[in-house]
């Protein structure tokens, strides 16, 4: 009896053990699985918090530079034009013992003023033609005065002397495509039946010092409620400046459609 006594409690200590082993290795991995779990899950939370703060971030700093790169553009080019124009004449006065920035600005603005009363009269446009009769017979420098003066007397404000009339469209170069050009001259083709007006338009291919030459019938142009310097700015600009409504007469695009 005794020694049964001690066989069954030697089974039950070694199933006890057993028991107790088994019941230790369970909870660790269960503890270990449930440590795991909200650590995981609190590092993606914080990469999409991190998405997020850098998208907004992003999204607004390239919003800042979409406001302030034109403002930053048009200052420092404002700027660079004064201290240009300033140094004409800022010289003479620095010469003179005179330090006060924009004097000369004011001097070279008033310059330019006085020059254009100057020559409006016909004093200034008989010396004006005398330099110019000087500067065409200069082999090189008659080329660069003579670009240079169709430039200036494209966008000048006298209609009488402008290189560009009118702002046209055209159609070109097939039907159901239009072309942005400007009205340089008219010209009367003659021919077996009849004579003819036909409109020379320059159409800008690089800006405006570029481009081809069309002879287009009257009829056949279309002329938009536009300025020269409007129709310059939408050249210049790559067409980013053309308004969104073009308005013009009804019998020219009649005229249009039908042919």
């Amino acid at each position: 009896m005794g020694d049964e006594k001690s066989v069954v409690i030697a089974m039950a200590s070694r199933d006890r053990e057993r028991d107790r082993e088994l019941l230790i290795s369970v909870p660790e991995s269960a503890i270990d699985d449930a440590s795991s779990k909200p650590s995981s899950s609190l590092h993606s939370g914080r990469e999409t918090f991190y998405k997020v703060v850098r998208s907004w971030a992003s999204k607004k700093f390239m919003t800042g530079c979409v406001i302030l790169f034109p403002i930053a553009i048009t200052f420092y080019i404002t700027w660079w034009f004064i201290r240009f124009v300033d140094g004409f004449f800022s010289p003479i006065y620095a010469h003179l013992g005179i330090d006060i920035f924009g004097l000369g600005f004011v001097t070279s603005i008033t310059f330019i003023f006085l020059v254009g009363v100057f020559m409006s009269s016909w004093l200034g446009a008989s010396v004006l033609g005398l330099g110019e009769w000087f500067i065409k017979r200069m082999p090189f420098v008659r080329h660069i005065y003579n670009a240079s003066k169709q430039i200036s007397s494209a966008i000048s404000s006298d209609q009488n002397s402008q290189a560009f009339k009118e702002v046209a469209i055209i159609r070109h170069p097939r039907i159901g495509e239009y072309a942005f050009g400007f009205i340089t001259s008219s010209v009367v083709l003659q021919s077996y039946s009849g004579e003819e007006e036909l409109c020379c338009v320059y159409v800008p291919t690089n800006h405006l010092y570029i481009g081809d030459v069309f002879l287009i019938h009257t009829k056949d142009v279309i002329r938009p409620n536009l300025s020269v310097r409007e129709g310059i700015e939408i050249v210049v600009s790559g067409g980013m400046s053309m308004p969104q409504i073009l308005s013009t007469m009804s019998s020219e695009i009649m005229t249009i459609e039908r042919s």
